[in-house]
C-alpha cells in the first residue's frame, strides 16, 4: 500500500499543528452576596473598573467600585438568578456602547440593545462608556447658538453650542416639554439630538419619542432609554453611554444637543448603589463622590476647537426640585457645575403662563455672547421691562395705576407675557421672533387684543415662511437694516389684518 492522504484533511492537520498546547489559567469569582442589583464578588484581583463580568447563568454586570477584598458589581440584566456562590468570570472588555450613523431614529438600552422592537445595531465601532472630558486648550469659545424655537429663551437666555444649561423645577412644571420643544425645533438645523431617559416612566418616554417622531426629525434623533423598571446598573450607565455616542458625532465636526431627563433620578441611583456598597454616607445620604459623578459628566459637553474639528456637544441636564428648594444638596451641585439653569414655576405653570419659566432666578452664563446681532438688537430690553411689569403686576392689587406711563407699562407688559407665553410643539423660526419683537418696540402690539397675538404669531410664521426674501438675511449682523425691518413691520401689519 502506499502512503497516500485524503488532501481534503490537510486543513485540519495544518489547524492541529498551529495549537498551541500548554496550561491556560482563568480569573473566576464568586457571589458572596446580592442586593437590589448589587452584587458582592470575592475573587477576580485582576478586575478594572468598569469592566464587564459574566455570571454563570448569563447576567452581566460591571465593576462598579474596587474594594481592598471584593469587587462591587452593578448588574445590567435581570438578577433573579444570581445568588451567593454564583460563579464571574471576566470578559475583559471595558463597558462600551455601539456608535455611529446607523444608531439615527433607534430606541436603544445603554448598552446599545434595541427597545424598539428592530434588529441589533450594525457596524463593529464601540466607545466606552468613560471618556476623558476635552482639555481646554482643545476647546473654543461658545459663540453660535442653539435655536429652541421658544421666544422666552432664545431672547433671554441664549443657549450657546457647547453650553450646558440646567432645566430645574418642581414636578410636572413643563421641564421636559422645554427639552422636548428644543429637538423639535433642530428639525431644519445641523444639530443632531439625543435623549436619554433615566428612570422614567415607560408612558412618559413612549411620549417624548411619539412627539419627535410627529413633530420633529426623528432620522437624526437617537433615544437612549432606561426606563424606571430597568436594573440599576443601567440606570447609571444611561447618561454616560449617549455621551459617548454624542461624543462620535462632536469628534467629527458635527453638532450634537443631548438632554439627561434626569439628572435628580440619576443620583438617585448612584446613592442606592453606594449605600449597598457600604459606602460611607455624606449630605442627604449622598456618597461624597456624588459632585465628581456629574462634575465628570458634564464636562464632556464642549465646543471643540477648529484644530479639533470645531465640533459641539450641548447638554440640557434636567433636575428636579421639592417645594421650590433650589438649594437641596444636588440642584447646588447642578447649578455650580452648569453655565446656567432655565428655572420653572409652580405658580406660572397654575397661571397659565408658559413655558413657566421664572426670569428672575434663570440665568445664562454666556447670553449675548451666543446670540445672533439682531436677536441681540430686538431683545435687548425686554428682560428688564418684563421684570418691572411682573413687580407692577403684584402691586396692582392694592390698586389701579393712575399715572399714565405706568398704565402703558402695565399694558406693554402684558404684551410681552403673551408673546412670551407659547404652547408645546409649536416653536417659532428666528424671523418670526425678530418680526414680534421689532413690532413690540415700535408699538405696534400695543393696541392689539391679548387674545389675538396667539393667531398672530401663528400666521406671521407661515407668512415669513414663504417669503424667500427673508430666508437671504443675515441675522449675524449687528442689527436690522432699514429696508429688512420694514419689511418685517409690514408683514407684522398683514398678518394682524388678515387675524
Amino acid at each position: 500500500m502506499t502512503g497516500r492522504t485524503d488532501p481534503a484533511l490537510d486543513p485540519l492537520k495544518a489547524r492541529i499543528a498551529g495549537v498551541q498546547l500548554g496550561a491556560e489559567s482563568e480569573e473566576r469569582g464568586k457571589v458572596i452576596a446580592i442586593a437590589d442589583g448589587l452584587a458582592t464578588v470575592d475573587g477576580l484581583p485582576g478586575a478594572e473598573l468598569n469592566e464587564i463580568l459574566t455570571f454563570s447563568n448569563g447576567a452581566r454586570g460591571f465593576v462598579m467600585t474596587l474594594e481592598e477584598d471584593h469587587l462591587n458589581v452593578a448588574c445590567l440584566d435581570p438578577s433573579d438568578d444570581v445568588a451567593a456562590g454564583t460563579h464571574v468570570t471576566r470578559s475583559g472588555e471595558l463597558a462600551s456602547v455601539p456608535v455611529g450613523e446607523h444608531l439615527f431614529g433607534r430606541v436603544l438600552d445603554p448598552l446599545g440593545r434595541p427597545l424598539d422592537n428592530g434588529s441589533m445595531p450594525e457596524g463593529s465601532e464601540r466607545l466606552p462608556v468613560e471618556r476623558p472630558a476635552p482639555a481646554i486648550i482643545d476647546r473654543d469659545f461658545v459663540t453660535e447658538p442653539v435655536e429652541t424655537g421658544l421666544l422666552v429663551v432664545d431672547a433671554l437666555f441664549a443657549l450657546g453650542r457647547g453650553q450646558r444649561e440646567l432645566i430645574i423645577g418642581e414636578r410636572q412644571t413643563g421641564k421636559t416639554s422645554i427639552a422636548v420643544d428644543t429637538i423639535i425645533n433642530q428639525a431644519n438645523s445641523d444639530i443632531i439630538s439625543i435623549y436619554v431617559a433615566i428612570g422614567q416612566r415607560t408612558s412618559a418616554v413612549r411620549h417624548v419619542i411619539d412627539a419627535v417622531r410627529e413633530h420633529g426629525r426623528m432620522e437624526q434623533t437617537i433615544f437612549i432609554v432606561a426606563e424606571a423598571s430597568a436594573e440599576p446598573g443601567l440606570q447609571w450607565l444611561a447618561p454616560f453611554s449617549a455621551t459617548s455616542i454624542a461624543e462620535w458625532f462632536r469628534d467629527r465636526g458635527q453638532h450634537v444637543l443631548i438632554v439627561y431627563d434626569d439628572l435628580t433620578k440619576h443620583a438617585a441611583t448612584h446613592r442606592e448603589l453606594a449605600l449597598l456598597s457600604r459606602q460611607p454616607p455624606g449630605r442627604e445620604a449622598y456618597p461624597g463622590d456624588i459632585f465628581y459623578l456629574h462634575a465628570r459628566l458634564l464636562e464632556r459637553a464642549a465646543k471643540l476647537s477648529n484644530a479639533r474639528g470645531g465640533g459641539s456637544l450641548t447638554a440640557l441636564p434636567i433636575a428636579e426640585i421639592e417645594a421650590g428648594n433650589l438649594s437641596a444638596y444636588i440642584p447646588t451641585n447642578l447649578i455650580s457645575i452648569s453655565d446656567g439653569q432655565i428655572v420653572t414655576s409652580q405658580s406660572l405653570f397654575a397661571a397659565n403662563q408658559r413655558p413657566a419659566i421664572d426670569i428672575g432666578l434663570s440665568v445664562s452664563r454666556v447670553g449675548g455672547k451666543a446670540q445672533w446681532g439682531t436677536m441681540k438688537s430686538v431683545a435687548g430690553r425686554l428682560r428688564l421691562d418684563y421684570a418691572q411689569y411682573l413687580e407692577m403686576k403684584m402691586f396692582s392689587r392694592f390698586g389701579g395705576f393712575g399715572d399714565e406711563a405706568m398704565a402703558s407699562r402695565m399694558k406693554r407688559g402684558e404684551r410681552i407675557a403673551a408673546l412670551l407665553a407659547q404652547p408645546r410643539l409649536s416653536p417659532l423660526d428666528l424671523m418670526t421672533q425678530i418680526a414680534l419683537l421689532s413690532a413690540l418696540i415700535e408699538g405696534i402690539l400695543d393696541d392689539v387684543d391679548l387674545k389675538d397675538i396667539p393667531t398672530l404669531k401663528a400666521r406671521l410664521s407661515s407668512l415669513l415662511a414663504t417669503d424667500s426674501k427673508f430666508s437671504e438675511v443675515d441675522v449675524k449682523t449687528d442689527k436690522l437694516d432699514k429696508a429688512t425691518k420694514s419689511a418685517l413691520l409690514e408683514a407684522v401689519h398683514t398678518a394682524l389684518k388678515q387675524s
